[in-house]
């Protein structure tokens, strides 16, 4: 049976000084953490769901210990292929969706297993379809890997973007290092050496929290698929204009917040415009 990983154990620099607070798996997007709605996806595929961690473990834990979901805290960074090495008894001997944390997805989980499940392949990457040569990973026309980064495997008719969306094949994972990347250390050499790597094309919808900008771009693009003007939990309280921001639970609204995401717990006491608010500090959301 295939398992989860999801992969949480950055230090979210990027999307600092939000990642102060909370750590990156855990801000909200919507009407919960970024990691709930990535879990909601891969339990389509995988029953067992694990989620490594390293800055702010207690954050994530707390919520993942309400999901049963089993957390592998990392003391020092192990890469995405030592996190997932290190999760192996979490994980059972199968092969392993792995999923990045910080990305927002519809992509069906269940598909991509389905394709990985069909073929002889050592991994499978979902990825979004470029004109050859484009993108990070290039492929034959029957789907097999023929590049990746810059490395040329052989003949490409079609290129891609790699979402950070893969299945790691049972037999791959028995060669996991203690620490090192999952595409650098383990795909790369496993290409060198003759195996099979698949490429998965998708249309699914594709979001990166990664920055500032990005996470804001979410949360509008959260509202956006659900036709709504403006959101608030029902354990906000809301006193004031929220045109096209999301307003979280048990937040305070005492003034004007225009197109701004607020934190549970936030309190609004004077007017905000693209802006996030969190129970410490207001960051502007431009």
């Amino acid at each position: 049976m295939v398992a989860a990983m999801v992969l949480c154990a950055g230090l979210g620099t990027r999307l600092r000084p939000l990642t102060d607070e909370l750590a990156k798996p855990m801000v909200p997007v919507g009407d919960a953490p970024a990691l709930a709605h990535v879990a909601q996806r891969v339990r389509l595929a995988a029953p067992r769901v694990v989620v490594n961690v390293h800055h702010r473990p207690g954050d994530v834990r707390a919520w993942a210990d309400r999901e049963s979901i089993a957390v592998s805290v990392e003391q020092e960074l192990l890469g995405t292929a030592g996190g997932v090495a290190r999760a192996a008894a979490m994980l059972g001997d199968g092969d392993v969706l792995v999923w990045n944390g910080d990305i927002l997805s519809d992509l069906d989980p269940r598909a991509l297993v389905a394709a990985h499940a069909a073929r002889a392949t050592e991994a499978t990457l979902a990825v979004r379809a470029r004109a050859a040569g484009e993108g990070n990973v290039g492929f034959m026309y029957d789907g097999r890997v023929a590049r990746l980064r810059s490395e040329s495997f052989g003949p490409e008719t079609t290129g891609g973007d790699f979402l950070g969306i893969h299945v790691v094949g049972a037999r791959l994972r028995a060669s996991l290092p203690a620490t090192g990347c999952l595409v650098g250390d383990v795909y790369l050499p496993a290409l060198r050496r003759g195996a099979r790597l698949d490429a998965w094309v998708t249309e699914a919808s594709f979001t990166d929290i990664g920055t500032v900008a990005q996470y804001v771009e979410a949360n509008r693009a959260w509202l956006r698929s659900r036709d709504l003007p403006s959101w608030s939990s029902p354990t906000a309280i809301v006193r004031a204009d929220i045109d096209g921001s999301i307003v979280g639970a048990g937040a305070r609204i005492e003034a004007t917040c225009l197109r701004s995401i607020v934190w549970p717990g936030a309190i609004v006491s004077a007017p905000v415009n693209d802006a996030i608010v969190t129970t410490r500090a207001v960051v502007s959301g431009r």
